[in-house]
């Protein structure tokens, strides 16, 4: 896991990078569940606990 760019994640749930830039990105930003890094794309802390999932180890994965 770690952070992943903009073509994995399009690759990854099937949408085209441009929706997740413009629809998808801003609302999990602006809801403090996204977290964009020289890297990649991370999930933040938050979201992993609105997903009941353990945050610790294995941080940064998306989920």
């Amino acid at each position: 896991g770690g952070p992943a760019g903009l073509d994995t994640l399009a690759a990854a749930i099937g949408e085209e990078k441009q929706t997740i830039e413009d629809v998808y990105e801003p609302y999990l930003l602006k809801e403090g569940f996204l977290k964009r890094t020289p890297r990649g794309r991370v999930a933040t802390r938050r979201a992993y606990l609105h997903f009941g999932r353990p945050w610790g180890a294995i941080q940064g994965d998306l989920l």
